[in-house]
């Protein structure tokens, strides 16, 4: 597998007062959500705002540290942290997934921002910097589909490697396994891709929420792609010229539905399989099911 890269970086401000809790073992957990708006032009011209709500979370002695500094919904934070994938079986049966951001810094910014109140009670900052970068390995096959209006949507399952040395100086790895979506014209360039084959994925952090067959509310923490380099298993890859990022076609805060793709007007990029594109999501307002987090999982990688 390709060495792994997983870096998350968010600037937001914190939607609700943060919380300390200890896990039955006394280990401090220090847990807040974070949420900005990312601003989309389109090729119409028109700005697009999209809103983002984000769990970020630290351990031990930091996360005491964290808690000590009295931070307050609404302060503005810039967190620098990575993917972590986590899975269980449910008490209902099944299995149950999560991929949440897990913090390695915490900073407070040095001024008041501007604030939107949102439907739940809580805030988000009226701007604000939601970036991922990750490299790992295809784990599928993907399928390159068509939505209903003839947009091209590419799903992707990454295999992202973490190893460490731990106490006792022994070598421990995990592997976070992260969806992507990539859509429209970066999607058809990367549709030959193969299971196994190493990848970087550039984009945003986006949540989907949808209704499950017994009518419950699910949420999902996926990667949108906004540029995609596939990496060789020998020689160089060349990449192609980037495009111009286009705009999403935005949500109501309540729908359930799965979102739309972007506009893209990117020129389809050649064999050697690297371009990029612009975004899309709907509308996730901090009412909509963060509290059901995680998100139910029915068939998991491999």
């Amino acid at each position: 597998m390709a060495r792994g890269m997983n870096h998350v970086y968010l600037i937001g401000a914190l939607a609700r007062d943060p919380e300390l809790r200890y896990t039955p073992s006394g280990v401090a957990v220090f847990e807040a959500t974070v949420a900005g708006e990312d601003h989309v032009i389109g090729s119409d011209g028109r700005e697009r705002k999209l809103p983002w709500y984000h769990r970020v979370s630290i351990l031990g002695k930091p996360a005491e540290w964290q808690a000590e500094k009295g931070l307050k919904g609404g302060d503005a934070l810039m967190v620098e942290g990575s993917l972590d994938y986590s899975s269980w079986d449910a008490p209902e049966g099944g299995k149950r997934s999560a991929v949440k951001v897990k913090a390695l810094r915490i900073e407070q910014l040095g001024y008041a921002p501007e604030l939107v109140q949102d439907a739940g009670g809580g805030v988000r900052m009226a701007s604000g910097m939601n970036e991922v970068v990750v490299i790992g390995n295809v784990t599928r096959d993907p399928e390159l589909r068509y939505t209903p209006a003839g947009d091209a949507v590419l799903g992707i399952g990454l295999a992202v490697n973490e190893t460490w040395n731990d106490r006792q100086g022994q070598k421990q790895e995990k592997t976070h396994w992260i969806d992507v979506t990539l859509w429209r014209d970066l999607a058809e360039s990367m549709k030959d891709l193969k299971k196994g084959d190493p990848v970087l994925i550039q984009g945003r952090l986006v949540n989907e929420a949808w209704t499950d067959r017994d009518g419950n509310k699910r949420n999902s923490t996926k990667v949108e792609a906004t540029r995609v380099e596939a990496l060789s298993r020998g020689a160089g890859v060349t990449g192609s010229p980037a495009a111009t990022p286009a705009a999403p076609r935005p949500q109501t805060a309540g729908s359930t539905a799965r979102p739309q793709p972007a506009a893209a007007s990117a020129n389809r990029a050649q064999p050697s399989r690297a371009a990029n594109t612009g975004t899309r999501s709907g509308g996730l307002d901090i009412d909509q099911g963060l509290d059901d987090f995680p998100p139910e999982e029915e068939d998991l990688p491999f």
